[in-house]
């Protein structure tokens, strides 16, 4: 079973709703889980409401540090940053990885306008998150 770790900066956004579709679209195969580096006390409520327009509940999700992961010595097989290149550069490097992937998206935080707005931004964003995974899940010996 592969097991791979979501990153991004915070844990409220882009790494929670990449967790949350290769745990839907991975048909079994993959453990999954996701953390920031350094962490918000929760998940954006912005993304909570668009997730949520997809079936999934996201609310009792707390954000983790990547950095507690990497202290207590969790290994995987992939480790995916989804943030930017300068936030991406400051990840741990986890011991036994067989891929590190980095998956830039913008961050749903700096989402602006009115409400509406910002959430079809972070629709967008999600919309893209979740092409990227179904991509992974699809063709594996193409994306990882």
């Amino acid at each position: 079973m592969k097991k791979v770790l979501f990153i991004c900066g915070k844990n409220s956004g882009r790494s929670q709703i990449a967790e949350a579709y290769l745990t839907m679209l991975g048909n079994g195969e993959y453990q999954v889980k996701s953390a920031g580096l350094d962490p918000a006390e929760s998940v954006n409520p912005l993304v909570l409401e668009v997730m949520k327009e997809e079936g999934v509940d996201l609310s009792d999700k707390i954000p983790q540090s990547a950095f507690t992961l990497f202290k207590n010595g969790e290994l995987f097989t992939h480790v995916i940053t989804v943030c930017d290149a300068e936030t991406e550069a400051r990840c741990p490097v986890f011991p036994g990885i067989t891929k590190r992937l980095n998956w830039p998206f913008p961050d749903p935080e700096d989402a602006a306008g009115t409400h509406e707005e910002q959430l079809d931004q972070v629709r967008d964003i999600r919309d893209n998150i979740k092409a990227r995974i179904t991509a992974f899940v699809d063709e594996p010996d193409e994306t990882n």
